[in-house]
């Protein structure tokens, strides 16, 4: 299956790159749900009229069938030893990767 994915910039530029590491960071998603409906991803640099510590976001918005939402919201400043938008987005998938085993479960299969 295809993962419906769509990519939201805000406050920053459209990048091939970071769009091809969301898609691939989403593509792992599927090895833990299979009932997954939609991929929403926001990428957002909250006050970028500064140069340096600009705040980034990553937001993921996962709807699974029976139209359960699972939600990962990362923060992440730039402190120099990463490229920071890359290591946010990191984050997020991370974890929603880690949501509660048990609370995936339940709503995979419709326990909830």
């Amino acid at each position: 299956m295809q993962l419906p994915v769509k990519i939201t910039y805000r406050g920053l530029e459209k990048s091939d790159q970071i769009d091809n590491l969301v898609l691939d960071y989403a593509a792992r998603l599927e090895r833990f749900c299979d009932h997954i409906n939609r991929c929403d991803v926001a990428i957002e640099q909250t006050n970028h009229t500064h140069q340096k510590g600009n705040p980034y976001r990553c937001r993921i918005d996962v709807t699974v069938s029976r139209g359960h939402e699972l939600v990962a919201d990362e923060k992440q400043k730039d402190n120099g030893t990463h490229a920071p938008v890359n290591k946010v987005i990191h984050d997020a998938f991370k974890t929603m990767e880690r949501l509660p085993l048990q609370l995936r479960c339940d709503l995979f299969v419709g326990k909830r």
